[in-house]
């Protein structure tokens, strides 16, 4: 079983990328702000639903990552 280097490189690489979009996005002025950061989480959310292809426990935190962003952009300040 050959291991998969790259992975774990795009995971770091991504993971820098979401914490720089988080610390942007809190620079916005409210209402903005809440929205983006809501969006962010919304969109994890709906990404990690597709990668998870049958995985019932991904899909579980899927979806509560897509409730919160939900959540957070429409109602939580």
């Amino acid at each position: 079983m050959k291991p998969d280097l790259l992975r774990p490189l795009l995971g770091s690489i991504g993971l820098g990328i979401g914490f720089a979009l988080y610390a942007l996005a809190g620079r916005l002025p409210e209402p903005w702000q809440s929205a983006a950061i809501g969006g962010m989480f919304a969109l994890l959310g709906a990404s990690a639903w597709v990668y998870a292809r049958g995985e019932r426990w991904i899909q579980g935190l899927a979806l509560l990552l897509i409730i919160y962003g939900l959540l957070r952009a429409l109602v939580l300040r």
